[in-house]
């Protein structure tokens, strides 16, 4: 009879307990530790922002009103989708209900322990379990040690917001704050407001707050201005060059004063709780070493679920952690570890060659369908659905080309490769 291994993992969103319920399949325990009282991750809307009761840092960045930028038929899981609504794109309570369902229909609820903070993760030499875990039970206040054979990183990379070092920043006698801590367009009533950062919560952000400010300007580097029709009083520059004591100078060297400066400039990946010993670092938002973006080079009984962006994230989650159990559960035999780095660097190297930044080593975008088909003949599995990957490209196409309207579009899946509009 082969042993039962146990497994760590750290975070209750989305991915969490989509690694719960394959780890149970495989025969495996698993212990997941969430540092909120509800599972559910970033889906978790709360009023506060800064630090909770406990002083951690708020891990949401949810906000009042979001609904979905992608399709609900691109968001769920492969064999367990979104239930149907009529509307494609759904409100984010709706999704955390949906993650709940998930974890109370596979009976994931009672390996979640709530209000449980992970301190320290690292390797043991020479123990029979090879990884220690240091966890702070907040209610009691209490450090326990824990032992376990493998660890799954899934504490997701929106909760550690990135701002940008722009000159003369201390100057700005207005408000400054990061879209993470961005709750409600109505406390922007009456200002007059810049939004640095044009992405998919940018652009939206900008949007709703254009409907209560007086003014709002958003500030992005895209080479061409975005074909929606804004409203009358949110209008397009360039990126900033410096701030002023009421305002700002842009590249192109115009200048204007506003009230609120609010940088929609996207987030950090961070893991404080990885000893040195993890073998991992994390430059410009590059994570590495890791095989198929995913296992650890340096130690491959650890990895890391949802590092991918531009994705079909639950569904990917779910692939992820299938490749990974393949080789736990010694299916088939992972791979030596000069082999994983080769693979690594070839695939690095040709995106270099392709032009991505280092801050993009894991965008995927158009190129997610090959992603998820690298995954599947790597580890012999059934490949996400090709019509995943195609719905998610057309419905981003839409965001840029009509942000005012595309969310009135609604989909259905007609078969493993193609989909309708309805």
């Amino acid at each position: 009879m082969s042993p039962k291994y146990s497994y760590c993992v750290i975070g209750a969103g989305t991915a969490g307990i989509a690694a719960a319920r394959r780890i149970v399949e495989a025969g495996g325990e698993v212990t997941i530790f969430e540092q909120t009282d509800r599972l559910g991750g970033t889906w978790n809307y709360t009023d506060a922002v800064g630090k909770d009761k406990y002083g951690l840092p708020i891990h949401t960045s949810m906000y009042q009103g979001l609904r979905t930028n992608l399709p609900k038929e691109v968001m769920g899981f492969p064999d367990f989708p979104i239930p149907r609504q009529k509307a494609s794109y759904i409100p984010a309570e709706d999704i955390l209900n949906f993650v709940e369902l998930y974890a109370s229909t596979f009976e994931l609820i009672g390996l979640v322990k709530l209000e449980h903070h992970v301190i320290f993760v690292e390797p043991v030499d020479g123990g029979p379990k090879k990884w220690k875990v240091a966890v702070k039970n907040l209610p009691q206040h209490k450090v326990e040690i824990h032992f376990f054979d493998y660890v799954l990183v899934c504490n997701g990379h929106y909760h550690t917001p990135m701002v940008p070092s722009i000159p003369n920043s201390e100057r700005f006698k207005g408000k400054q704050l990061h879209s993470h801590d961005y709750r409600s367009a109505e406390h922007f009533k009456d200002e007059s407001v810049l939004v640095i950062g044009a992405g998919p919560s940018g652009m939206d952000i900008a949007l709703e707050i254009s409907k209560h400010a007086n003014q709002v300007t958003l500030s992005h580097h895209s080479p061409e201005p975005f074909k929606t029709v804004f409203p009358a009083n949110l209008t397009e520059k360039p990126d900033v060059k410096e701030l002023t004591h009421s305002g700002v100078v842009f590249v192109d060297d115009t200048r204007n004063d506003y009230s609120i400066i609010l940088y929609c400039t996207g987030y950090r990946y961070s893991f404080p709780f990885l000893s040195p010993a993890c073998g991992i670092t994390v430059e410009d938002n590059y994570v590495q070493p890791l095989y198929k973006h995913c296992i650890n080079i340096a130690e491959p009984t650890m990895a890391f679920i949802g590092i991918p962006f531009y994705v079909c994230a639950a569904q990917m989650f779910d692939l992820q952690i299938r490749f990974c159990l393949q080789f736990y559960t010694g299916r088939i035999g992972l791979p030596k570890k000069e082999e994983m780095r080769a693979d690594e660097r070839e695939q690095m190297e040709h995106r270099w060659w392709l032009g991505y930044k280092k801050r993009q080593a894991h965008m995927m975008g158009p190129a997610q369908g090959d992603y998820y088909e690298d995954l599947a003949k790597t580890a012999g599995l059934v490949p996400i659905k090709p019509v995943m990957a195609a719905l998610h490209t057309e419905s981003s196409r839409r965001f840029n080309d009509d942000l005012l309207n595309f969310r009135n579009d609604v989909f259905r899946i007609v078969d493993d490769y193609s989909f309708e509009e309805v």
